[in-house]
């Protein structure tokens, strides 16, 4: 991590999440009866719990809506989750703004290019491993990990380090 990603680390107040690609693996899963089915795991859960234990807040947006992320979000104990909205940008600022946080105390973790515009404005923006190429442009950090695969772990393991 650079002394410039480590800084920005230092004031993060909110942590946004993307969904599919970050919180999972991207894979659309699809039960007998057309349900949709996500995988997550375990590690980013709990990285989710020590960041919030620490005082950061924590939000996910999707562009998608599905029953197994209220679900997820509601067992980790996260409360602000906007399912069905494309323009993350605009959901940030009104999260931010309702918790009265600038955008400059926000981390954003994306993968893809829908997380751009998101990411472009946070103050620490965050690509996964397997980010494609817009994202990964954004992003002040990359992680080691794949989406679904620990990258939230990741992510949050750091925002703790630098706190």
């Amino acid at each position: 991590m650079t002394p410039d990603t480590l800084e920005r680390a230092r004031r993060i107040r909110l942590l946004v999440l993307d969904v599919d690609g970050v919180l999972t693996d991207g894979g659309l899963y699809y039960g007998a009866g057309g349900e949709s089915l996500q995988r997550f795991h375990v590690h980013d859960g709990a990285g989710i719990k020590a960041v919030m234990a620490a005082g950061i807040a924590v939000a996910v947006i999707s562009a998608r809506r599905t029953p197994a992320v209220t679900a997820r979000m509601k067992e980790l104990g996260v409360e602000t989750v906007v399912q069905g909205e494309e323009n993350k940008l605009e959901a940030v600022t009104e999260i931010a703004e309702r918790m009265d946080i600038g955008l400059d105390a926000v981390a954003c973790v994306g993968d893809d290019t829908t997380d751009v515009p998101m990411m472009r404005r946070a103050g620490l923006a965050i690509a996964v491993a397997d980010a494609r190429g817009p994202a990964v442009e954004a992003a002040h950090y990359r992680t080691s990990a794949r989406g679904g695969y620990g990258a939230v772990r990741e992510a949050c393991d750091m925002l703790l380090l630098a706190g």
